[in-house]
């Protein structure tokens, strides 16, 4: 119980996150211990200017994760899971930490997703990696 108060900020902006997508149509259930939310709408607002290409399928924002629909949800749990990991290790430094870590990459002519040490975790465990 202890992480869910270590992460509990970010789980809070994933709880901001949750109301928009969830006025704007979306649903929510609890998948081991992490509130999954489907917000379509929501993810291409965000999506706007964001640096993946085909926009974001799914994020994760402490113990909450928002994707494109629940078939997205499935796909993407394996990965999404990855960054819930590093929200625990983190806890309230995990965005700032994330966001300098992109930053850094971007500096460095490299690119700002892919390259995010982050990002490079949470893929090594998706199949096909």
């Amino acid at each position: 119980m202890v992480v869910y108060v270590w992460v509990s900020p970010s789980s809070a902006v994933g709880l901001v996150a949750t109301s928009v997508a969830l006025l704007q149509g979306g649903s929510g259930r609890w998948v081991d211990g992490v509130l999954e939310v489907t917000g379509p709408k929501f993810l291409r607002w965000l999506s706007r200017g964001a640096p993946v290409e085909g926009g974001i399928a799914a994020i994760t924002l402490g113990h909450v994760v928002v994707g494109q629909s629940e078939a997205t949800l499935a796909e993407t749990r394996t990965h999404e899971r990855v960054h819930v990991r590093q929200y625990e290790r983190w806890g309230p430094f995990f965005i700032p930490a994330y966001l300098l870590a992109s930053a850094w990459m971007k500096a460095r002519g490299k690119d700002p997703y892919l390259d995010n040490p982050f990002e490079v975790e949470a893929y090594a465990v998706d199949v096909g990696r």
